[in-house]
C-alpha cells in the first residue's frame, strides 16, 4: 500500500469487484467498514502466495490474528492503516479473528480432497466475509441468506486462481463441473436472498459475476456495473 493509497483505493486495485459492489452501499460509516472488512481479506489471502514456506505464513496470519485480539481486549491498535480502520469499525473481532485462522488452510499447497473440504473452505473464506458485511449493513440479516451466493462467488473465485497457476481445487474437476457446481449454488441463492434484507444486498451482488466469470469473460467495468446495478436493483443473482 503506497504511502498516498488510502484504504478504498487499496481494495479499489486489488478486489475491484467487491469495490464495485460496495459502492451500492448509501451509509458512508458502513461502506468504510465494508471497505475495512476487504481490505483484511486481501491482506490474509495474499499471505500465502508472498512466503517462501509454510512457517512463513503462520508467522503473517498470527500477526494478524494478534493484531485483532488487540482490537478486541481494547488496546490502542497497531499502526497499520487496515488495523486502525477495523479498531473504529463496527465488527466482532473474534469473527475477524476467525477469518485469519481459516486462511491457515491456504499454507497447504495441495487441492483440496473432495467437494466437502472445498464448500467447507469456501463458507470458512468468502462466506464468512460474505456474513459480515451482510450484518455490518444490517444487524438482521441472516447467514444462511447468503450462503449460496458466496458459495458460488468463492467457487468461481477458485476456478479463476486455478486459471493464474494456483490450484486449491480437486484435480479432477473441470470448468463444466465447476461451472455446473455455480450454478447449483446461485439457484439456490435465488431462495435465499429473498429472506436478505435490500441494505444487506451489496455484501453478495458480486456473486452476480461468477457466471460470466466461469464462461471465461473478460468483463468490462462497464459490464460489471450493469450486471451489478440490476442485480442489487431486482435483487437477483
Amino acid at each position: 500500500m503506497a504511502d498516498t493509497e488510502t484504504l478504498d483505493d487499496l481494495v479499489r486495485r486489488v478486489d475491484p469487484d467487491r469495490w464495485l459492489a460496495s459502492r451500492f452501499i448509501g451509509d458512508a460509516a458502513a461502506r468504510a467498514d465494508v471497505i475495512a472488512l476487504y481490505g483484511l481479506n486481501y491482506e490474509l489471502a495474499r499471505v500465502a502466495g508472498g512466503v517462501s514456506n509454510a512457517l512463513m505464513g503462520e508467522i503473517r496470519l498470527t500477526w494478524w490474528r494478534e493484531a485483532i485480539e488487540e482490537i478486541a481486549a481494547g488496546k490502542t491498535p497497531r499502526k497499520h492503516p487496515n488495523v486502525e480502520a477495523l479498531a473504529a469499525a463496527r465488527f466482532d473481532p473474534n469473527a475477524l479473528a476467525l477469518l485469519a485462522e481459516a486462511r491457515l488452510a491456504d499454507l497447504d499447497e495441495g487441492p483440496l480432497r473432495d467437494e466437502a473440504a472445498v464448500l467447507a473452505y469456501v463458507d470458512a473464506t468468502a462466506g464468512a466475509l460474505a456474513v459480515l458485511a451482510a450484518r455490518r449493513l444490517d444487524a438482521s440479516a441472516d447467514p444462511h441468506a447468503v450462503k449460496g451466493a458466496a458459495r458460488a462467488w468463492g467457487l468461481s473465485g477458485l476456478w479463476r486462481l486455478k486459471q493464474a497457476g494456483r490450484s486449491r481445487l480437486p484435480e479432477a474437476w473441470t470448468r463444466a463441473d465447476v461451472a455446473q457446481k455455480v450454478e447449483d449454488q446461485l439457484k439456490a441463492a435465488r431462495g435465499e436472498v429473498r429472506g436478505l434484507p435490500v441494505a444487506a444486498f451489496p455484501a453478495i451482488a458480486p456473486a452476480a459475476l461468477a457466471r460470466a466469470y466461469m464462461a471465461g469473460r473478460e468483463m468490462g467495468d462497464l459490464e460489471k456495473k450493469t450486471r451489478l446495478t440490476f442485480a442489487t436493483a431486482t435483487g437477483r443473482l
